[in-house]
């Protein structure tokens, strides 16, 4: 047996050889999920003995991660945007740059009252769920053309005692009514990025992934048909659309909806890149 800063020391000097990017927090998080562990009881037991058992789950872990199978799978569950998450190769793995569009959709829905909120091609459930947790007075849709990924996200769903309406669908077919606030991390990224992707990326649906030479043949589509649900007059918050792109490609997306007649802004991320667009249309001035 090995003690917790040894096997510690080990995992990091793996992953680092292999060329991960975090060794150090991705050989603590599989400590502290093996072990059961939090971060400061963790660093308190550094001396303390690991079992066999213990050591031989160490190690298999150690192993998967070392061949880029993505941390997530690998836990039972991630913590994002303030729910718990799980996360498989059903759905693309939540980001962390996704955290400032829930940031973005709840900014939007400040000072609102039981607003109506559609999450297209909700994957994990991670907004939609994200949106539930932070406003339970929210009536919330999420629709994924994947059966596999709604079944992930009713899973989170149920894993956090949160009430979301989950619909097969292909953008909008199917789906009634209108939404206040809609938002969407759809797939943005040009079909050439295959070659180069992470191998950690390569765990994740292409279909969740890849859209075209210009990475933008969902997110068009899906601002051609947006203002058919999306509230105009009468809505608390004037009828949002909240996007996620390929900083690549969200300036392109963004000049495209303001030949729509909409208002469009670029909005950056928290490293300055341009990824979410904000699109709504102005109301209709009123006639004297």
């Amino acid at each position: 047996m090995s003690s917790i800063k040894a096997w510690q020391v080990q995992a990091t000097s793996r992953f680092a050889e292999v060329g991960l990017l975090s060794p150090q927090t991705d050989a603590r998080e599989l400590l502290k999920f093996v072990l059961r562990l939090d971060d400061t009881a963790l660093f308190l037991s550094s001396d303390r003995e690991v079992s066999e058992t213990q050591a031989a789950q160490l190690l298999a872990l150690i192993d998967a991660r070392a061949a880029r199978i993505p941390l997530q799978h690998l836990l039972d569950e991630v913590e994002w945007g303030g729910v718990r998450l799980k996360s498989d190769g059903r759905a693309l793995i939540p980001r962390p740059e996704t955290e400032w569009l829930l940031h973005l959709a709840l900014e939007a829905l400040h000072g609102t009252v039981n607003p109506r909120v559609l999450d297209v091609g909700t994957g994990t459930g991670a907004l939609a769920l994200g949106i539930k947790f932070a406003r339970s007075d929210a009536a919330v849709t999420a629709t994924d053309i994947s059966t596999e990924a709604l079944a992930l996200a009713q899973e989170n769903a149920t894993l956090n005692g949160l009430d979301v309406q989950f619909v097969q669908a292909d953008l909008f077919r199917g789906i009634s009514g209108s939404f206040d606030l809609i938002v969407s991390n759809p797939p943005y990224l040009p079909d050439t990025d295959q070659h180069s992707a992470d191998p950690e990326v390569r765990h994740d649906p292409d279909l969740a992934l890849y859209a075209g030479a210009d990475g933008l043949s969902v997110a068009r589509p899906l601002l051609a048909q947006v203002r058919a649900v999306l509230a105009q007059a009468g809505s608390t918050v004037g009828g949002v659309l909240l996007l996620e792109l390929d900083p690549r490609n969200a300036p392109t997306l963004a000049a495209e909806a303001r030949t729509l007649g909409a208002e469009a802004e670029v909005l950056p991320d928290l490293a300055g890149r341009e990824r979410f667009v904000r699109v709504s249309w102005p109301t209709p001035a009123l006639r004297t």
